[in-house]
C-alpha cells in the first residue's frame, strides 16, 4: 500500500521557519517526481515547488527565495524548507508522487499519489 505523509505544519509568526516533511512507504521517491502543492480556504490547489527524479527543481514565483525543496533518499523521505513565511501562505500543504519521474505546478493531474495534507498557519 502506497502512502505519503507529511509532517511538519503548524502555526508560525509572520517571518518565521517551518520544515515540512513528506515520507514515503510502498514505493521509493528516488523515482518519482515530488510536488508540493497547498491550498487555502476558498481557493485552487496551486503549485509551490517540486523535483524530479534527477534533482530539478522549479518553484512559484510567490515563494521564489522563501522556499526549497529537497530530497533524503536514504530515508525515502522530500522536504519542504520554508523561511520568511507570510500570511498569504497559510493553506493545507500536500506532497504528491508523479511516476514519470517529472513534476509540474501548474496541474496537479499527473500525480498518483498524494497525502493528506498537513495545516500551515502564518500568524501573530
Amino acid at each position: 500500500q502506497v502512502q505519503l505523509v507529511e509532517s511538519g505544519g503548524g502555526l508560525v509568526q509572520p517571518g518565521g521557519s517551518l520544515r515540512l516533511s513528506c515520507a514515503a512507504s510502498g514505493l521509493t521517491l528516488d523515482y518519482y517526481g515530488i510536488g508540493w502543492f497547498r491550498q487555502a480556504p476558498g481557493k485552487e490547489r496551486e503549485g509551490v515547488l517540486c523535483v524530479t527524479s534527477d534533482g530539478s527543481t522549479y518553484n512559484a514565483d510567490s515563494v521564489k527565495g522563501r522556499f526549497t525543496i529537497s530530497r533524503d533518499n536514504a530515508k525515502n523521505s522530500v522536504y519542504l524548507q520554508m523561511n520568511s513565511l507570510e500570511p498569504e501562505d497559510t493553506a493545507v500543504y500536500y506532497c504528491a508522487a508523479d511516476g514519470s519521474s517529472f513534476c509540474t505546478l501548474v496541474d496537479p493531474s499527473p500525480y498518483d499519489y498524494w497525502g493528506q495534507g498537513t495545516q500551515v498557519t502564518v500568524s501573530s
